[in-house]
């Protein structure tokens, strides 16, 4: 029988649920399944900003993700040597050092002979000046790097072959900086197949596992467009892959807990943040999803045949935060009658107070101000009158004290408010905090040299630059189909949002094979960018890609989320919810496949 490795993913992000741990733990002892690592992912760009604060603040021991220690190897060391599970974390941050230190400690202090591993390389903060002397230009806009008194970190996004390196030295425990999410499960396909660095086909599929475990309980029933099928979300599965040396993999969860691993829920995350299916951008392969295929081969058993693969790019990505104002907004609600009219005329008159007042400081205008009325249509894109609205005001402004002034304007307009204003208050009056925007270019590979030490066995590695090869051909695209029965695009698909920056993506999965070409039909570029439009800057700025092997279409819109992330005023700046909108929307198809799919969808 040919080698398998299980790889579980018990984290995405930092601030997640403690419970993926012992609840993993506890699946291996118990005998329901063997898992040979456990790997975590807490890292993202607005992450990497709040670290970097906290280094500033304790340069010798903050600025790394404190649950992977405190919530993780703290409480759970024993069982982790115990079971001899290997753990894999990028919960280094800005300062890799510090988490190691803190984990070797508490090695020590058990008694215990596990090994350490620290990869570093990827921070490049003192490296500052002579990054802003070689003026590098924005990826994407390209705009000039901002000043850089006003950078607050510099990432490198590092691949998987450091990890490997670090497990063929023999760690227990592996701790990364920024490298890219699913690194640390191709890292450790890498030691245990012997995959090299020009076996594309293989390091793309890994990456694919990778990709469909950086999400946790993403592939389980989390964030699924059938969520009612997922049950009671408090016992959730974390996802399990069961991996083969030819890059395969079988996608399951813990037995005795909830959710589901089904087509949907794993097609769903496989859609996720990507771009262009063809050409998915890591730093050890470029990546095409577009002919994957995704089937159920038992009770929460789903099996991702591999993906193809190409030479990676001659390039790191690397993306640093920087300073840019201020920003504060708040959320009240308004109940009764005309609501709708009634949060609009309050947020109106909180921002003509508040403009005045700046006015008359001479402190200038804001540079930006949103007002979402939730429940009165600004999500859905149709204004509604309703009777329980919460409307989102929000503002930047250069200075914290204009930020200021519009806060207390907020707060003292309650006496003059229409009728139904009520807010909770327990957390008090919000505070105005930093704007943090992100500025991507590209770093040469042979820049970049990663430093791997494990507990003071130090080796380096340079990542090898290979020619780039041409992009595959585009696969045929789905017959055109008409019809004239209308039914909701929930009814045929599952449909799944998210950014990639300032952009977002929507992954549509056709339920059935055979409704791929009526979805495809229906929603063309234009539909959904009149649909979209009200978070689009330009609605002509959407781009479609069809993926046959999963019977999916991806979308991706420019200029889509208000600056994205931590820049963003968005009451959504990550298109969470993107994907709900359009699975709202009705199109036309043909009798046929419209009364098949009532049938079969739980909604319809």
């Amino acid at each position: 029988m040919s080698k398998t490795i299980n790889i579980a993913g018990a984290s995405g992000y930092w601030g997640e649920s403690a419970m993926a741990t012992p609840q993993l733990l506890h699946a291996h002892k118990s005998g329901d399944v063997h898992l040979d690592y456990i790997v975590y992912d807490y890292l993202a760009e607005i992450t990497m900003s709040i670290l970097a604060r906290a280094k500033a603040k304790n340069p010798e021991n903050g600025g790394y993700a404190t649950d992977f220690v405190e919530a993780v190897i703290q409480p759970h060391l024993r069982d982790i040597a115990d079971t001899g599970i290997t753990l894999i974390a990028n919960a280094g941050g800005v300062n890799p050092e510090a988490c190691g230190r803190a984990v070797r400690a508490l090695v020590k202090e058990a008694g215990l002979s596990l090994k350490v591993a620290v990869i570093t390389g990827d921070n490049r903060m003192d490296e500052i000046e002579a990054i802003s002397a070689s003026k590098p230009k924005d990826m994407f806009s390209g705009a000039a790097m901002p000043a850089s008194d006003k950078v607050a970190s510099v990432n490198t996004y590092l691949g998987a072959f450091p990890v490997a390196k670090a497990l063929g030295a023999g760690a227990n425990i592996v701790i990364t900086g920024r490298v890219v999410d699913s690194a640390v499960t191709l890292g450790a396909c890498i030691h245990e197949f012997g995959w090299g660095a020009e076996d594309w086909d293989l390091l793309a599929s890994g990456s694919l596992c990778g990709h469909i475990l950086e999400c946790g309980p993403q592939t389980t029933g989390g964030n699924f467009t059938d969520w009612e099928l997922a049950g009671d979300i408090s016992e959730i599965g974390y996802p399990i892959a069961e991996v083969a040396a030819d890059g395969s993999f079988v996608t399951t969860k813990p037995s005795g807990t909830t959710g589901l691993v089904s087509v949907g829920t794993v097609s769903e995350q496989m859609v996720y943040e990507i771009g262009d299916p063809q050409t998915y951008l890591l730093p050890d392969v470029t990546c095409d999803f577009s002919d994957v295929t995704i089937t159920q081969v038992g009770p929460d058993r789903v099996e991702v045949s591999p993906a193809k693969g190409r030479a990676a790019p001659t390039h790191y990505k690397t993306c640093l935060t920087y300073a840019d104002g201020f920003r504060a907004g708040c959320y009240l609600t308004f109940y009764g009658n005309r609501s709708t009219a009634k949060a609009e005329a309050f947020s109106d008159a909180v921002i003509k107070r508040a403009e005045r007042v700046l006015r008359a400081s001479n402190l200038g205008d804001f540079t930006e101000v949103s007002r979402e009325v939730i429940g009165g249509g600004s999500q859905m894109g149709e204004r509604i009158e309703a009777q329980e609205t919460v409307v989102k005001i929000a503002v930047k402004h250069p200075e914290a004290k204009g930020v200021g002034i519009f806060l207390k304007e907020m707060t003292g307009t309650f006496l003059a408010t229409p009728p139904g204003l009520s807010a909770f208050t327990g957390a008090g009056r919000p505070k105005p905090s930093p704007v943090v925007r992100l500025f991507s270019y590209l770093t040469p590979k042979d820049e970049i040299e990663v430093s791997i030490d494990v507990d003071g066995d130090i080796s380096t590695h340079t990542d090898t630059v290979f020619a780039a090869a041409p992009a595959p051909a585009r696969p045929a695209v789905p017959e055109t189909v008409t019809g004239n029965v209308e039914v909701t695009v929930e009814t045929l698909a599952w449909a799944r949002s998210g950014d990639k920056g300032d952009k977002g993506n929507i992954g549509i999965i056709a339920r059935d094979p055979s409704y791929l070409p009526a979805l495809w039909s229906a929603l063309t570029p234009a539909f959904v960018g009149d649909v979209m439009g009200h978070f689009l800057e330009d609605k002509t700025e959407v781009e479609r890609f069809v993926l046959p092997g999963s019977n999916s279409i991806n979308f991706l819109m420019d200029r889509a989320l208000g600056g994205g992330g931590a820049a963003s005023l968005r009451n959504d700046p990550q298109a969470k919810g993107f994907a709900q909108v359009l699975l709202a929307q009705t199109i036309r198809v043909p009798v046929s496949i419209a009364e098949d799919a009532k049938k079969k969808a739980p909604h319809s």
